[in-house]
């Protein structure tokens, strides 16, 4: 028993170590961020899934109608939504009868009407039958008729460059998706390329936005060069529609963003040289949770999806563990070194509590304590540091006094929380796979950006 302790003690320290150090340019690969501008612009599909969003809707056709890349089209599903959504779409774009044939390739539910906006005709809305986000993403792609497929959630807005940065990098024939960098639309500022702002944001969001730091600058980053990306986020994801197609699209699940970039994992793993990688050149901003209430709601589904993901892809893990990089790390790190022990140590450090006296494990818990100040700190500062190299930082001196208590507030309490979701959202699979759909603010974030000093 102690043997094994010790073995998932060290992984635990491994994994963190590994990303740390291979997030950095040192490790970058050969053709990593060089850039060769492509004049002719390849077609996108921007699909935009649509479940009750009247609150976020106008922001979303906005940033849309913003856009300057000339060879693209959007595309709202309605998913039948309860709300005024498809009538706020109707005002906002208005929106006339139209008449296209699907590919007939996915299945979804009924469509009953296809509209064209009249003020921007490179804006359709389809309107079907309630079927889940995986559903109105698979009648998406039916009715797309680019070659690139680009996904987004309701409340994403993309940065003018993104699609650019799309185009250009699609031109490597053996990329067939990719994760775009996603950043917290509470603080998006005037210069949406440059500066991140923590002003106008409550404490939960702002250690929300060192997560997406961590998440996206380190982690992600650094399994990508692993060719082990796990997760494409559903906030911006870019896809080839082919290899969707190929793939089967969309299975309905709690989690269709992990399923998706998984079910592509599989389809490409009959390729040599095809890849799925991670784009911080191309930026998207998405709104996320205010209150604790709704922070566990979306991170609990966020377990659920991958207890889910687990089950369903375990024949391919297990045929794949030593050799598809994929695997290993999702089954090892994300598993072992992640699910399992938080169980374990959680249920080490309960008998302990009960059992035997303060005394007997104080050294375990403050060597833990330790560890656990270390590495958040560690993880941290590097994520600040790698946002930087990308371009991004906090911009006025008030703020790096609040990036320095966030910081704090993550290492002593809300890392702690996160522990509680992942216990809670692992058990909470077998007995409800419910959605539970998180609340929008409905705040209007172009009149929200101010300049930046």
């Amino acid at each position: 028993m102690t043997i094994f302790l010790v073995v998932l003690f060290c992984l635990c320290i491994f994994f963190p170590s590994l990303h740390l150090l291979h997030c950095l340019p040192w490790f970058k690969d050969q053709d990593e961020g060089k850039r060769i501008r492509i004049e002719k612009k390849k077609g996108i599909s921007i699909l935009v899934p649509c479940y009750n969003e009247q609150n976020i809707v106008e922001t979303s056709v906005h940033s849309m109608k913003s856009l300057s890349y000339s060879a693209f089209e959007v595309i709202y599903i309605n998913d039948g939504s309860t709300d005024q959504t498809l009538s706020s779409l109707h005002q906002l774009l208005d929106l006339r009868s139209y008449t296209t044939s699907p590919l007939k390739k996915l299945s979804h539910e009924k469509v009953n009407n296809l509209y064209q906006s009249k003020r921007y005709p490179h804006i359709y809305v389809l309107d079907k039958e309630n079927g889940g986000k995986a559903d109105a993403l698979n009648a998406g792609i039916e009715f797309s008729k680019k070659d690139l497929v680009v996904t987004l959630d309701a409340d994403t807005i993309l940065t003018d460059e993104a699609l650019s940065v799309v185009n250009d990098t699609f031109e490597d024939k053996d990329i067939v998706a990719a994760g775009g960098m996603v950043h917290v639309l509470q603080t998006k500022t005037s210069k949406p390329l440059h500066y991140l702002s923590l002003l106008r944001t409550n404490m939960l969001v702002r250690v929300q936005t060192l997560d997406f730091l961590k998440a996206f600058y380190i982690n992600k980053v650094s399994l990508a060069r692993f060719r082990s990306l796990a997760v494409i986020s559903g906030a911006f994801g870019i896809f080839r529609k082919e290899v969707l197609l190929n793939a089967g699209g969309y299975r309905k699940t709690i989690g269709e963003d992990i399923d998706i970039t998984l079910s592509i994992h599989r389809y490409i793993s009959k390729y040599k040289n095809k890849k799925i990688i991670f784009l911080p050149e191309a930026v998207g901003y998405t709104e996320l949770p205010e209150c604790w209430k709704d922070l566990f709601k979306q991170r609990v589904r966020w377990q659920k999806a991958f207890i889910d993901c687990l089950f369903h892809f375990r024949s391919f893990f297990g045929k794949t563990l030593i050799s598809k990089a994929v695997s290993f790390f999702y089954v090892v790190e994300s598993f072992v070194a992640g699910t399992m022990a938080t169980y374990i140590t959680t249920i080490i450090v309960i008998i302990n509590a009960i059992i035997n006296p303060p005394s007997s494990y104080a050294f375990f818990i403050l060597f833990y304590a330790g560890y656990i100040f270390i590495f958040s700190l560690a993880y941290n500062l590097m994520a600040v540091r790698m946002g930087k190299y990308y371009g991004f930082t906090f911009h006025k001196k008030k703020e790096k006094v609040y990036l320095l208590l966030t910081i704090f507030f993550d290492i002593f309490i809300y890392r702690f929380v996160t522990i509680y979701f992942v216990l809670y959202g692992s058990v909470a699979y077998f007995f409800n796979k419910d959605w539970n759909k998180v609340e929008r603010t409905g705040r209007n974030y172009q009149d929200n950006i101010g300049p930046v000093a």
